[in-house]
């Protein structure tokens, strides 16, 4: 970091806060992309704006620079989903129908998947993303979320629960 600023300081410079956010813009990028739709890239830049206004609230005895800009994703990506129309998603129902009786491709299994992943509760979809696809801890995701690492875990399980059910047997 730039004139000795301790590891994990968002700094006060621009240049500073682009070192500390550039190991994350992957993840920050790709959980927009996954919870976001097609504004996706606003609130990704949403997200970002947000971050470089609070940076000196940032605390990290509270948890990661990772997981506090996960966190800020997920909150600017479920502000503009709250802006927008909803966006009509084929049910997994509709989705097997078209498929016909063999096992589904890749192609068909991801978008069932997508259409599955739609219809958990939003705390759910945000546990899994983070989880699963971002690869945050159960400490992190708890973090993000504000809730105890017990009750990420219930919530992951319940997640999986419901994606095994809306999705069958031909999916293990």
């Amino acid at each position: 970091m730039e004139d000795g600023e301790p590891l994990g300081d968002p700094g006060t410079t621009r240049d500073s806060f682009t070192v500390w956010v550039r190991p994350h813009w992957s993840a920050m990028a790709t959980l927009a992309r996954r919870l976001g739709g097609a504004d996706w890239e606003d609130a990704l830049q949403e997200a970002l704006a947000s971050a470089w206004r609070k940076r000196e609230q940032y605390d990290a005895a509270r948890g990661t620079p990772r997981a506090w800009l996960l966190a800020i994703v997920a909150d600017r990506v479920r502000g503009a989903r709250r802006r927008r129309l909803p966006e009509p998603v084929g049910s997994p129902d509709d989705l097997a129908d078209q498929v016909g009786g063999d096992a589904p491709s890749g192609r068909e299994m991801g978008l069932d998947l997508r259409a599955a992943l739609a219809t958990l509760t939003y705390r759910q979809r945000v546990a899994v993303e983070m989880h699963y696809y971002a690869g945050l801890t159960v400490a992190d995701v708890a973090t993000v979320l504000g809730c105890a690492e017990g009750t990420v875990k219930s919530t992951l399980s319940d997640a999986r629960g419901h994606l095994r059910r809306r999705l069958g047997e031909e999916y293990r």
